[in-house]
């Protein structure tokens, strides 16, 4: 991993183990929602169709996190939306995180659509050349 935005799916025992990475921690939360959905869609030719503006909080970066995983999988649930991107700022009153997103029915479905994150091993840090995190996603 360099300083450089990315991320990963991993295996994992029936579940799936996202890792990200990124300069910023912001850019790193970023990377996190695309792993996510990198991880059950196929995004190639999808288009947004509107943009949703999510403030996830937690005491803690791990924290943080989680929330902001387990908003986007509230929004997939609920309101069959997909992230096509995501882009995160600090801001006084914490961490804003755009998401331009698509309906879950304009993605081609590629693998199983997570349900929930687990707290086991799930980690948002500095990294020698920027940030790193991981997430375990229940499917």
């Amino acid at each position: 991993m360099d300083g450089s935005g990315g991320h990963r799916a991993v295996p994992h025992t029936a579940d799936v183990r996202i890792e990200a990475w990124g300069a910023t921690r912001e850019e790193c939360l970023a990377q996190a929602v695309a792993g996510l959905v990198g991880c059950f869609a196929d995004l190639s030719g999808a288009r947004p169709r509107a943009v949703r503006r999510l403030r996830p909080t937690g005491r803690s970066d791990d924290e943080l996190l989680a929330a902001l995983l387990e908003d986007v999988l509230f929004r997939l649930d609920v309101h069959g939306e997909v992230p096509v991107e995501a882009a995160a700022e600090r801001t006084e009153g914490g961490l804003e995180v755009r998401l331009s997103v698509t309906g879950l029915d304009s993605v081609e479905i590629t693998g199983a659509v997570p349900k929930a994150v687990s707290w086991n091993e799930l980690h948002l840090s500095p990294a020698p050349s920027g940030w790193s995190c991981a997430a375990t996603v229940d499917v």
